[in-house]
């Protein structure tokens, strides 16, 4: 797996141009780095990001080329994802999501779901059966897990195409459903017996 971090920017409104000297950065630029690094501790607990902070005022064309000219901005490997207002975390979770699942390969059996789909029971059942040990992703009640699954599915099936779950991985390899991963389990077994 690529440890490469995810690089974040923020750029706030302080700094100095010109006339121009601001020395206690906004509110919500100041909100917006609490929720950084407070997203950073939780819903991307374990993926490497390198967060850089810069005054606008002493960098303004960086992000004025990414289409960014309202502190405080934020930009997850040199795009946008929000400007001038106080971060919404979920954005920055699918920016860094999106980067890191395209640096990254699962490992190990993977299911992603959500608990009223009787299609992820099925499948949950299954590993179960085999007593196969696998890592459960809630989609719904989880954003990283949406993020994540959305991140890794989309570019295997196209952009256009409805993405539903289970959405699984075994042995780090991507199955698609349940249906799939019956088969691959029957096609295991098979070769076990010897048949």
């Amino acid at each position: 797996m690529n440890e490469q971090a995810v690089r974040v920017e923020l750029f706030r409104w302080a700094g100095s141009w010109g006339p121009f000297n601001i020395r206690i950065p906004c509110g919500e630029c100041t909100l917006t780095l609490g929720v950084i690094e407070d997203t950073l501790k939780e819903e991307l607990a374990g993926i490497p990001v390198d967060l850089q902070v810069y005054d606008w005022l002493d960098y303004w064309w960086r992000p004025l080329l990414k289409g960014g000219w309202h502190a405080p901005i934020v930009l997850v490997e040199g795009r946008l994802v929000s400007q001038g207002a106080a971060l919404n975390r979920g954005l920055l979770t699918e920016g860094v999501i999106k980067v890191y699942a395209q640096r990254s390969n699962l490992v190990g059996n993977h299911l992603f779901g959500k608990e009223s789909c009787p299609h992820c029971q099925q499948a949950n059942g299954y590993f179960a059966e085999r007593q196969i040990a696998f890592q459960y992703h809630d989609v719904i009640k989880t954003p990283r897990a949406l993020y994540e699954m959305l991140a890794r599915v989309k570019p295997l099936v196209g952009p256009k195409t409805p993405i539903t779950v289970p959405q699984i991985w075994r042995d780090g390899v991507y199955i698609g459903g349940a249906d799939q991963l019956l088969l691959t389990l029957q096609g295991s077994d098979r070769e076990i017996s010897g048949e």
